[in-house]
């Protein structure tokens, strides 16, 4: 078996999704995802014009031997740019490979630890009053985890991270289409007084058998970090993530020394040398990298296997930046993998999302379901792709109060 062609389709319904397809001389295909949200043309500008010239007569079913290729082949290696396209690049090989063998992704990593795997539900609101009724409906579909976020009094343009409109009790997701980025504003010292006591009152409301998690998104310097993970644990998180800048891993240690409120981190790490330290050292206790960004499967697997080592779980990240291609991949990895926590999951289940990624995964009172398709078990429908360009688009930019950029 031979590859013969690829392409890559940029666009979709409210994000710019990078789709690969990789066609063979048997007529098999695989699919792949290389979204990198709001640099979506470079992983795709990279698999075109220097990545798939090199695949065409390559073996498909060599997963490991072509990963190498690109990896290690390449004298500047990492980053989220070239490993979003060589992920992308193994998810359609790992997709084609379960095709030929007529099995479910899962089936080759070893088979199902658990039926369907636990989604956390983004709960978001401008003032408390709003997040509690926000978290009130996902309670009341079925889920066991919730992430909060919520507008801090006091604090304008923005009012805290992933904070929804007022009355806006769903889903905050933001439309990042623009010629520049917005600005937010940050106020460490109103979020520190605040968040604390917020915490504490959605637990007096929702009790202790409910998932709690909390975002701080980098926010926070080391000594702030250990001061508010000391503080909440009394409201026993399921995890505080992103605490500090993911470039400073020392600050980790700090936080364990103050406090055992657990940690999740990794949604903007590569590759399994950004947090082999981290996981070793027991520094977190679950990892956020994607199959996207963090190089396919072949690499996430490596990233599972030495986080089980160490009784570090995994909570892979899930924004809607993540094609259902993407979803799929970590849904396998989520049913196999003997340390799963929890699965973030973030408004794909669109109809224009589900015409243009057709599958029979499932998400169901809380849980994903992955279907028992050969392969990854989702399609693309490139007719309907044509409805969509690429529009280009920024993440916000945080300034302080007194116009200091600081971390988004």
């Amino acid at each position: 078996m031979k590859i013969t062609s690829a392409e890559v389709f940029i666009g979709g319904p409210g994000k710019n999704y990078v789709t690969l397809k990789i066609m063979t001389d048997q007529g098999i295909y695989g699919l792949g995802d290389a979204t990198l949200n709001t640099r979506e043309t470079l992983p795709a500008h990279y698999l075109k014009e220097y990545l798939i010239p090199c695949l065409i007569g390559m073996d498909p079913r060599k997963s490991e031997d072509i990963w190498q290729f690109f990896y290690r082949g390449a004298y500047f290696r990492r980053g989220p740019i070239a490993m979003a396209a060589i992920g992308a690049i193994d998810m359609a090989l790992w997709d084609i490979k379960g095709k030929i063998a007529g099995l479910p992704l899962y089936d080759l990593f070893g088979g199902k630890s658990r039926e369907g795997a636990m989604v956390y539900a983004h709960a978001s609101g401008n003032d408390l009053e709003d997040l509690m009724d926000s978290i009130t409906q996902y309670r009341e579909e079925g889920y066991q985890a919730v992430r909060v976020q919520c507008g801090i009094p006091g604090m304008p343009k923005g009012g805290g991270y992933a904070v929804a409109d007022k009355g806006n009790t769903k889903n905050y997701i933001t439309n990042f289409v623009g010629d520049g980025p917005k600005i937010e504003t940050w106020n460490t010292d109103k979020y520190m007084r605040y968040m604390p006591d917020a915490l504490g009152e959605i637990r007096d409301k929702f009790g202790f058998d409910m998932r709690l998690l909390h975002d701080v998104h980098h926010r926070l310097l080391p000594r702030e970090a250990a001061q508010f993970a000391k503080e909440v644990e009394q409201h026993r998180l399921y995890w505080l993530e992103d605490p500090t800048p993911a470039e400073d891993q020392s600050a980790l240690e700090i936080i364990r020394q103050h406090s055992t409120t657990p940690i999740a981190i990794g949604e903007v790490f590569n590759s399994i040398y950004d947090c082999n330290k981290l996981i070793q050292s027991n520094l977190i206790d679950f990892i956020r990298i994607s199959a996207t960004y963090g190089g396919g499967i072949t690499s996430l697997k490596r990233i599972v296997d030495l986080a089980a080592l160490h009784n570090v779980q995994t909570g892979f990240h899930g924004a809607p930046s993540h094609s259902p291609i993407s979803m799929a991949a970590q849904g396998h990895l989520n049913a196999w993998a003997p340390n799963f926590g929890v699965q973030e999951y973030l408004v794909l289940g669109t109809p224009e999302c589900d015409a243009l990624f057709p599958s029979e995964h499932k998400m169901e009172k809380g849980f994903f379901y992955v279907s028992d398709a050969p392969g990854l078990g989702v399609d693309f429908d490139e007719k309907e792709a044509e409805r969509y360009e690429f529009k280009r688009g920024y993440h916000p930019v945080t300034r302080l109060e007194d116009g200091t950029v600081w971390n988004y």
